[in-house]
């Protein structure tokens, strides 16, 4: 099979399509021929030499697929060949054929194509896992939303607004201020020409937020926490502003805050198939009702990966880039 293969850590000039060994399926795995991937930061991580894939995994790139199904572990019941999917992935979406855990596995939705559905798992999965399960984000209460225009914060939005949620958002233009507007955010806020803390107390009452995703981590952690409400909680996914932080740790006990992180990537199969299974019951009804749409923002052929991780470095892209495998 044709495989993008990073030939060196470096910029996305190392990416290049080779000739490589089709991968080899366990009994419990299926093999999926890839129809799409989608991009994500972690992807350029790797690229440049970090964040590698998990102990078993493929050492290609991608974190979920969308394709059809080719070959079925002896100890999968659920997928037979022929089935379209999407699904989770530990690495290897940019390639044409993956072996993924049977439990990491989604339906691909009436109404979403095959090419689309690409868009969903990681995100999907990232989403629910942390603010819904972890963060318990509930009907009638508020979040904000930093990196909003991203694929993570488009599908954040939606989702939130489908569960009864007052959006707050953050992002750096006016083109991606209004995208997020039409998603259904409630309040827009330009991170370089007003300060989101001022904003939050102004639009809450002085309260703040219940709930925070964040992308940026370090410098933005203190500004992060005067803007929860009591009982509020903050959930880092990422460190595009830093990893080392000092905080003033008397407005978390004062307003009983409470601060999360976690990834996705580094579970373990069982980990994750407990989340799939949860993105289905609680996810995916709101993508066949049509409340979820995928948000994607350019589809590019495999073989021009390098153009993918050039557009998702400049940050210009709203939503999700898409590889056509």
């Amino acid at each position: 099979m044709k495989a993008i293969v990073i030939t060196e850590s470096g910029g996305p000039e190392v990416l290049k399509l080779q000739e490589v060994e089709d991968p080899k399926i366990k009994d419990d795995q299926v093999l999926i021929r890839v129809a799409a991937t989608a991009l994500n930061r972690a992807d350029t991580i790797q690229r440049q030499g970090g964040h590698p894939p998990p102990k078993g995994e493929s050492e290609y790139l991608g974190l979920e697929c969308s394709g059809t199904i080719e070959a079925v572990g002896k100890n999968v019941h659920r997928w037979k060949i022929g089935d379209q999917v999407c699904a989770l992935l530990g690495g290897g979406g940019y390639a044409e054929k993956v072996a993924v855990p049977a439990g990491q596995v989604l339906p691909v939705l009436t109404g979403v194509s095959l090419e689309d559905a690409a868009s969903f798992p990681e995100v999907a999965c990232t989403v629910w896992s942390t603010v819904f399960m972890m963060s318990h984000l509930s009907q009638g209460e508020t979040i904000l939303i930093h990196g909003a225009s991203s694929g993570i914060g488009t599908f954040t939005i939606q989702l939130a607004k489908y569960h009864g949620v007052k959006v707050f958002i953050t992002a750096g233009s006016e083109e991606k201020l209004a995208a997020c507007k039409d998603l259904g955010a409630d309040v827009c806020i330009n991170y370089k020409t007003e300060d989101f803390v001022s904003r939050v107390k102004e639009e809450t009452g002085g309260k703040g937020v219940d709930v925070i995703l964040d992308n940026i981590g370090a410098s933005y952690l203190q500004k992060n926490l005067e803007s929860l409400n009591f009982d509020g909680r903050l959930f880092l996914i990422g460190f595009m502003g830093g990893t080392v932080a000092e905080i003033n740790l008397i407005s978390l006990l004062a307003r009983r805050l409470t601060v999360q992180a976690a990834g996705l990537r580094n579970r373990d199969p069982e980990n994750k198939a407990r989340i799939v299974n949860e993105v289905e019951k609680n996810v995916w009804p709101a993508i066949a009702a049509g409340k979820v749409k995928p948000v994607v923002y350019k589809r590019i052929p495999l073989a021009e990966a390098s153009e993918g991780h050039r557009l998702m470095e400049s940050s210009k892209h709203i939503g999700k880039i898409v590889l056509l495998v």
